[in-house]
C-alpha cells in the first residue's frame, strides 16, 4: 500500500500524486509539492483557461460602466460608440491617460484601464481577439509569464500614450497587442515551421491593427505600439518554457502583477458601489 502521508492532489489538476513529484506526470506543474503551493496555478487546468475569467471580467465592468452613468447610442460615423458608457462612469472606474495620470495622479489607472471598454463592439471586437490570441500565447509561454506579458504590456502600451498626449483612454487593445508582440517574438526566436507559422499567423494581426488605425476613428495607436513593443521586450526578457523553466522569479513576479491588478480593480469596485448605492 501507499503511504497517505506522501500522498497529495496536484495543486492545478486535483489528481492524486505522490509528494515527492518533481513535475505533475498528469499536467506537467514543476515541483506541485512544495510547501508554498503555487497559487496562481489552481486557477485552471490548462495555461489557456485564464483567458475565460479575464473576459468576464471585462464584461463585469463594462456593464458596471453602463450602470454609472447614460448610455449613448452612437452614430454612423463611430460605430465603437454604440452603447458606451458617459465620461463619468468611466473614469470612475479607472479610464487612464494624461489627465488621469498626470493631472489627477491617479497612476493606477494604468492597470485599470485595459478592463474598461467604450462601447460594445468595442468590447466584443476586443474579447473576440483575446478569446483567439489568449489561449495560444497561455499554451506557449504557460499561465505566469502570459499574466506578466498581457497586464504589463498595457501598462506600457497606456503609458506611451499618456506621454503622447492622449487625454483619455481605455481597452483591452494595449494588452492584446502586447500578446502579438510576444507571439512575434516567439515565432522568430523559435524557428522552424512551427515558428513560421506563428509568425505567419501575428503579420496578420499587425496588419489589421495598422488598417483599424487608419480608418476608425478615436483609434489609440500609441497604446497599440507601445504594447506590441511591450510584448516583445517582456517576451524577450522572460522567454518561454520550451528554453527557459518557469523559476521563482517569474512565479513571483507573476503573483505581485495579479495582486496589484486585483488591489486595483477592487478599489475600482468599492468605488462603483459606493455611486450605484449612494
Amino acid at each position: 500500500m501507499s503511504d497517505k502521508r506522501n500522498s497529495m492532489l496536484c495543486p492545478r489538476c486535483r489528481k492524486l500524486i505522490s509528494r515527492d513529484e518533481e513535475v505533475c506526470p498528469y499536467c506537467g506543474v514543476s515541483r506541485p509539492g512544495r510547501r508554498l503551493p503555487d497559487m496562481l496555478a489552481r486557477w485552471s487546468a490548462t495555461p489557456g483557461e485564464i483567458v475565460r475569467p479575464l473576459i468576464i471580467v471585462n464584461v463585469v465592468f463594462y456593464i458596471l460602466t453602463l450602470i454609472i452613468a447614460p448610455i449613448h447610442l452612437g452614430g454612423l460615423h463611430n460605430p465603437l460608440s454604440f452603447l458606451a458608457p458617459g465620461n463619468r462612469s468611466l473614469l470612475v472606474l479607472g479610464a487612464t491617460g494624461s489627465l488621469p495620470i498626470f493631472q489627477l495622479h491617479r497612476w493606477w489607472t494604468l492597470i485599470s484601464a485595459s478592463f474598461l471598454h467604450g462601447g460594445l463592439l468595442h468590447l466584443l471586437f476586443n474579447m473576440v481577439a483575446l478569446n483567439q490570441l489568449g489561449p495560444i500565447c497561455a499554451e506557449i509561454f504557460g499561465l505566469h509569464r502570459f499574466l506578466v506579458i498581457y497586464i504589463v504590456s498595457g501598462i506600457i502600451g497606456f503609458y506611451l500614450s499618456s506621454l503622447a498626449g492622449i487625454m483619455l483612454t481605455i481597452g483591452a487593445s494595449a494588452s492584446l497587442c502586447g500578446l502579438i508582440g510576444a507571439l512575434l517574438f516567439y515565432g522568430k526566436s523559435r524557428g522552424g515551421e512551427f515558428g513560421r507559422l506563428v509568425v505567419q499567423q501575428v503579420r496578420g494581426w499587425i496588419i489589421g491593427l495598422v488598417l483599424i488605425g487608419l480608418f476608425m476613428p478615436s483609434i489609440n495607436n500609441w497604446g497599440h505600439g507601445g504594447g506590441l513593443l511591450g510584448g516583445l521586450a517582456l517576451a524577450a526578457l522572460l522567454g518561454y518554457p520550451e528554453r527557459n523553466s518557469t523559476g521563482i522569479f517569474i512565479r513571483n513576479l507573476a503573483l505581485t502583477v495579479v495582486v496589484a491588478t486585483v488591489a486595483v480593480l477592487g478599489w475600482d469596485l468599492f468605488q462603483a458601489a459606493v455611486l450605484i448605492i449612494g
